[in-house]
């Protein structure tokens, strides 16, 4: 997989992203989010909820977002800290409150409303 300008292009990139643990940067400032997402390994429902969490966080918060991917198959100990009983899960830190929106993501209105990003109707 290929980042060509914040585009995900292939599933290649993820798989290192979720293996390594990598994460998009962003300038530190008062308005960036801070996104923990909890995975099992290389799974199609990791894999789906790493890019459609990517897809939305380029859509509704340009630039402004740091995501952390953590594999509970390599660390288990860290799922401790956020509770995490479920996995895919997704944790905002920041902004507060925290917030946690399980499964795979691709319920783009229900991820938004979650995030506080789209009012609840």
């Amino acid at each position: 997989m290929k980042e060509r300008k914040g585009k995900i292009t292939g599933k290649k990139t993820i798989k290192k992203k979720i293996a390594s643990g990598t994460s998009k940067k962003v300038k530190k400032g008062n308005d960036a989010w801070n996104l923990r997402l909890y995975v099992a390994g290389q799974t199609p429902k990791s894999l789906t909820a790493l890019m459609n969490l990517k897809k939305i966080c380029d859509e509704h918060l340009k630039g402004k977002y740091h995501i952390e991917v953590i594999d509970l198959l390599k660390n288990p100990k860290l799922a401790k800290g956020d509770q995490i009983l479920a996995i895919p899960t997704l944790v905002r830190r920041l902004p507060p409150p925290l917030k946690k929106i399980l499964g795979d993501l691709s319920d783009t209105e229900r991820v938004l409303v979650g995030l506080d990003l789209l009012p609840y109707s």
